[in-house]
């Protein structure tokens, strides 16, 4: 109990971020943390979550379009594709 807690507290904390990328990545990198504890029961799998959580957060931020992510290709140019 103590632990959802304190994960609540942080995640509330954060999604105070100034821009709206920010704020994504934030949420991301929260809700993935929380879903990677809980399915790993581990601090490995919560950090994994975060990451992953984050960097998808991240890239649906960046898309001018919604429902589209911002990727690049082998040769570094900018895409959007549906996430």
């Amino acid at each position: 109990m103590k632990k959802t807690i304190v994960a609540a507290s942080l995640v509330l904390s954060m999604l105070t971020a100034c821009t709206t990328t920010e704020r994504y990545t934030t949420t991301g990198a929260a809700g993935g943390a929380i879903v990677g504890g809980l399915i790993s029961n581990d601090i490995g799998g919560a950090a994994a979550g975060a990451l992953i959580g984050g960097a998808a957060g991240y890239l649906i931020a960046k898309s001018k379009r919604p429902g589209y992510c911002v990727y690049r290709d082998r040769n570094g140019r900018r895409y959007e594709a549906r996430c």
